[in-house]
């Protein structure tokens, strides 16, 4: 587990070199043994090596934020990759077993929380910027789907796009990956969202934006929310990573083949240049 504010080096295997190439690694947790650097909201706890946003347990709502903001100074501009697991789902919509997901938040507040079940422990939370992994149908605001992704915005879990998770339940178990982009200069928001290692080349989802004009600010507070209602499941985030910038992260947590040969090199030149100054 590495902590927030570390620096984005040759030695990180989750990132392709070229990713690495001019970006600020602020956050890169391999795993949650240790949530030092972390706020804990509401219900959210670490359990084990990982970060559970809520508990298999109805009627919860919670948060982990970063406990220092985070400078988003280049037009808001962030990019991130991380890992997640929903478990011991109970209680049923109709379509699917288990509530409420996950939100990936950016938000001006580090230490809040917001409503339990459908709120996803986002609802209610102003000046945000929220990427919901929704697992229940609340009817028309969810496009009657009980597993998609939405963006989210200033609090409402009314999404202003949503599209639907077609490769598997997420509920089901199973590690899913996850990446979110934001280029500040272009306003384009991005989400990919698979259970291959394997950074997809099209956006599950995508929206053009001004998230600076959401926030009122480049300082920000990043992490995730929860919740569960009559219906839940444990959330858990297995490993994060953040970029102070829009530096798409490719992979997962094993390094492609180019990225490995790539990786080999940059720690030869590292090995050369120490050399040099001996």
């Amino acid at each position: 587990m590495k902590n927030i504010l570390s620096r984005c080096a040759v030695a990180t295997a989750m990132l392709s070199m070229a990713t690495c190439v001019g970006a600020t690694t602020v956050i890169d947790y391999t795993d949650f043994s240790s949530v030092a650097g972390l706020t804990l909201n509401g219900n959210a706890a670490q359990v084990g090596n990982v970060l559970r946003v809520t508990p298999a347990v109805g009627g919860q709502s919670g948060s982990a934020f970063s406990t220092t903001a985070v400078s988003l100074a280049a037009n808001a501009s962030f990019s991130t990759f991380f890992q997640f697991r929903f478990t011991q789902p109970a209680g049923s919509d109709g379509q699917g077993v288990g509530a409420d997901g996950l939100v990936f938040t950016v938000q001006t507040v580090g230490n809040n929380v917001g409503g339990a079940g459908g709120g996803i422990g986002y609802a209610g939370i102003n000046n945000s910027v929220g990427i919901e992994f929704d697992t229940w149908n609340n009817g028309s605001g969810d496009n009657n789907s009980s597993n998609h992704v939405g963006i989210d915005v200033n609090g409402s879990v009314t999404s202003l796009v949503l599209a639907e998770v077609n490769e598997a339940d997420m509920n089901n178990g199973d590690v899913w990956n996850a990446w979110v982009d934001y280029n500040g200069g272009s306003n384009l928001l991005e989400v990919r969202l698979t259970r291959s290692a394997v950074r997809p080349g099209a956006a599950i989802l995508s929206l053009t934006r001004n998230l600076a004009t959401d926030l009122g600010t480049t300082n920000a507070f990043v992490g995730f929310t929860s919740g569960t209602g009559a219906a839940w499941a444990n959330h858990d985030v297995l490993t994060w990573t953040l970029a102070d910038n829009f530096a798409p992260i490719g992979g997962g947590n094993v390094p492609e083949p180019a990225s490995l040969a790539l990786l080999g090199l940059g720690l030869a030149g590292l090995g050369l240049g120490r050399r040099k100054q001996a």
